[in-house]
């Protein structure tokens, strides 16, 4: 399949590597998708594209992958907020993945990479946060370490191998076409339905449509200036408990119970079982104590104008993106086992 415009997509059964591939397909955009076990068919029944074995923590299967590829969108990433080891299983593999994956297209002749970061490496500390804020001093969670420094490191290394590289920054993404196992985000969604947030949080999370953010991916690709960072969700954050609130209005029929404020002392009792019993089990914990500190009350509030004047990137709002996305869940009962 060789093409002078040839897109490769890494992780292309996650969610949002999989509905890229089906967004540049419908732009007549020949696709190679990498996963790193080929027996995970499903996602790509029906789809015209080329599905090959790589893995980003092996620099060889990305180079051979990367051959007679023009654009290559990143995207593949140890994506979870919770580990046994933290650093090992999530900093370190996304980390080496970064560095591999970058090299290879280089040494492969790759003209352009979109790399997949996140609103994770963004600076909070004044709002509306926007990419030129820079990177986010909060040091406690090695996914978000993970992909402020992999996307530090991204900058540095095409500058030095000189190849064209642009970073989005995508929020909680949700929507079709999903596969199990769902995303940390849509889990979020899937717990609502299934009434298992018995408390309130005051985590919020900034939704966006998944085939927004990959059409964001796209047009980054076409219009993205080279070294600048994009931001790819929505302007305004939204509570987990209105969040409920929505689903409740959306679905009377499952009488939902809008989770009751706690004091923060009792969230962090609660998340500090969680916790415990994850380490006996090795599942992860719905919450953590890390979750309350770094997120309860955190606002995540953006200014998507360079987004929207550089790229045209144009979310669907809050309110219909999750609205689409439930729907989606309850037309889909498998997913909300």
């Amino acid at each position: 399949m060789e093409s002078n415009n040839l897109a490769l997509v890494s992780g292309a059964n996650g969610h949002l590597g999989n509905n890229l591939v089906r967004l540049l397909l419908q732009q007549g955009i020949p696709v190679r998708a990498t996963v790193r076990n080929i027996n995970n068919t499903a996602p790509f029944k029906g789809l015209n594209c080329e599905v090959v074995q790589a893995d980003i923590t092996d620099k060889a299967s990305f180079v051979k992958a990367l051959q007679g590829v023009h654009t290559f969108y990143a995207v593949g990433a140890s994506f979870k907020l919770w580990a046994k080891d933290p650093k090992k299983e999530i900093y370190d593999v996304n980390m080496q993945g970064t560095k591999n994956t970058i090299e290879a297209a280089a040494e492969a002749g790759v003209k352009r990479i979109v790399y997949v970061s996140s609103i994770a490496a963004l600076d909070y500390t004044t709002l509306p946060t926007k990419e030129s804020n820079g990177y986010n001093p909060d040091r406690r969670d090695m996914y978000y370490n993970s992909k402020n420094d992999g996307e530090k490191l991204a900058f540095k290394l095409a500058k030095e191998l000189g190849i064209d590289l642009v970073s989005v920054m995508p929020g909680a993404m949700i929507g079709s076409e999903a596969f199990l196992p769902l995303n940390v985000s849509y889990g979020v969604l899937k717990l609502i339905i299934n009434k298992q947030i018995p408390i309130d949080t005051k985590i919020t999370l900034n939704w966006v449509d998944v085939k927004d953010v990959a059409m964001g991916c796209y047009l980054a690709a076409q219009k993205g200036r080279s070294g600048e960072r994009y931001i790819l969700t929505n302007e305004k954050c939204m509570t987990i408990t209105d969040t409920t609130k929505l689903a409740q209005k959306l679905y009377p029929e499952l009488k939902l119970k809008v989770p009751g404020a706690v004091p923060k002392c009792l969230l962090y009792t609660i998340a500090g079982l969680m916790e415990f019993s994850a380490k006996v089990s090795g599942k992860a914990p719905v919450l953590t104590t890390k979750d309350i500190s770094m997120f309860s009350g955190l606002q995540q509030d953006f200014d998507i104008s360079k987004s929207r004047k550089e790229l045209g990137f144009n979310p669907k709002s809050t309110e219909q993106t999750l609205t689409e996305a439930f729907a989606y869940l309850m037309n889909n009962k498998e997913l909300l086992k």
